[in-house]
C-alpha cells in the first residue's frame, strides 16, 4: 500500500467521479483506475462502483474513509514535522547574556560553521529572564545564561554548566585601581562605575556587593561587551565575571586588565540551556557539544586563580 493510493481515493471521493479525479491529478483515467484496483486487491475490498457512466466511491469504501483520513492526517503531520526539522537545521537561534560571547561563543560558532556551512546562526543578546522565556516558548534553540552560585536554574530546561568563575574589577591599565593587587569596595566606590542595567545577574551582584552605598558616579549599560568598551574608552571601572574578560581581544591587546575583588568569594557560572523532551536537530546538538567541549578545554587550560592581571 502506498500513500498516493489513499490520496487518489480521497480525491475520487471529494470529486465524486473517477474522470474528474484523473483530470485534477493529471493522470489518465485507466492509470488511475488500475492504481485503485491494486489497492482494492491489497485490501480485499471493492472501493469503487464502476459503471458505464463512470466510477464513484462504493459503500464499503465510504465505511473505510475515516480510517483513510486518519492515515492521511498522520502522514501530513509527519511531513510537517520533517519540514520543520529541516527548517530548524538550517537556522539556529541562540540567546546570550554576553558574558562569554567573545571568549567562548564566537570561537565555537567559527568551528560549527566548518561542519554546518549552510546553517545560519542567529545570536540574540538579551537578559536572563527573557532568554529563559524564549527557550521555554521554543523561539530560541539554545541559551547562554549566567547565574550566581545560589541561583537555581528553571526545572523546565536542560542546563549544562560551561564555565565557573569569580567577579573581577575590569579597568584600563592607567586606572588607579590597576596598581592594586586586589580592589576593595571602598576603592571601587571612589571611581566612576559602569554597571549593567536591572535584569542582569551582575546588576544584582553589584548591588549586593555595595550594600546600598553609591559610587562617585555611575553609568548603566546593556551587557558585558558594552561595559568593556566603555572601560576601554576610559569612562570608569566595571565588575564582570573573570571568564568574560580573560582572553577577550581587548584584554589580549592590553587595552583592559582586571583585578580580583578583596574579601569576596562569590562564584558565578555561565550555563547553556535548551528545552527538555523534544527531538533535537543535528545542528543544534552539534553546536551544544562544541560549546561544552570548548568550555571543558578552557577550564583545563586555565588553572584556578590564574590570569589575574
Amino acid at each position: 500500500m502506498r500513500v498516493e493510493q489513499l490520496e487518489y481515493l480521497a480525491v475520487v471521493t471529494r470529486l465524486g467521479s473517477l474522470r474528474r479525479a484523473a483530470e485534477e491529478l493529471h493522470l489518465s483515467q485507466p492509470a488511475l483506475s488500475e492504481t485503485l484496483r491494486n489497492l482494492e486487491r491489497e485490501l480485499g475490498v471493492e472501493l469503487l462502483e464502476r459503471k458505464r457512466s463512470g466510477a464513484k466511491i462504493s459503500h464499503e469504501g465510504r465505511e473505510l474513509l475515516p480510517h483513510i483520513a486518519g492515515v492521511l492526517d498522520a502522514v501530513d503531520r509527519l511531513r510537517q514535522a520533517a519540514d520543520q526539522q529541516q527548517h530548524n537545521s538550517r537556522r539556529l537561534r541562540l540567546g546570550t547574556v554576553n558574558a562569554a560571547t567573545v571568549t567562548l561563543l564566537a570561537p565555537a560558532i567559527h568551528e560549527f560553521r566548518a561542519a554546518h556551512p549552510s546553517t545560519q546562526v542567529e545570536v540574540i543578546a538579551g537578559q536572563q529572564d527573557g532568554i529563559v522565556q524564549h527557550l521555554t516558548e521554543g523561539s530560541f534553540d539554545l541559551g547562554l545564561v549566567s547565574y550566581l552560585q545560589d541561583d537555581d536554574p528553571p526545572s523546565g530546561l536542560h542546563t549544562t554548566e560551561l564555565l565557573r568563575g569569580r567577579p573581577v574589577v575590569c579597568v584600563r591599565p592607567d586606572s588607579p585601581l590597576a596598581t592594586l593587587n586586589a580592589v576593595t569596595v571602598t576603592d571601587l566606590l571612589a571611581q566612576p562605575l559602569i554597571m549593567m542595567r536591572a535584569g542582569y545577574v551582575m546588576h544584582r551582584y553589584i548591588h549586593r556587593l555595595l550594600s546600598g552605598s553609591a559610587p562617585s558616579f555611575s553609568y548603566y549599560a546593556d551587557g558585558a561587551e558594552m561595559c568593556k568598551l566603555m572601560v576601554a574608552e576610559g569612562l570608569g571601572a566595571t565588575v564582570l565575571p573573570d571568564y568574560s574578560v580573560l582572553d577577550d581581544p581587548l584584554e589580549r591587546s592590553g587595552t583592559i586588565i582586571y583585578r580580583p575583588l578583596a574579601n569576596d568569594a562569590t562564584e558565578l557560572r555561565v550555563v547553556i540551556q535548551r528545552r527538555h523532551a523534544r527531538l533535537v536537530p543535528t545542528a543544534e546538538r552539534d553546536l551544544h557539544a562544541i560549546l561544552v567541549r570548548r568550555a571543558t578545554e578552557r577550564r583545563t587550560r586555565q588553572p584556578a586563580g590564574d590570569g589575574l592581571r
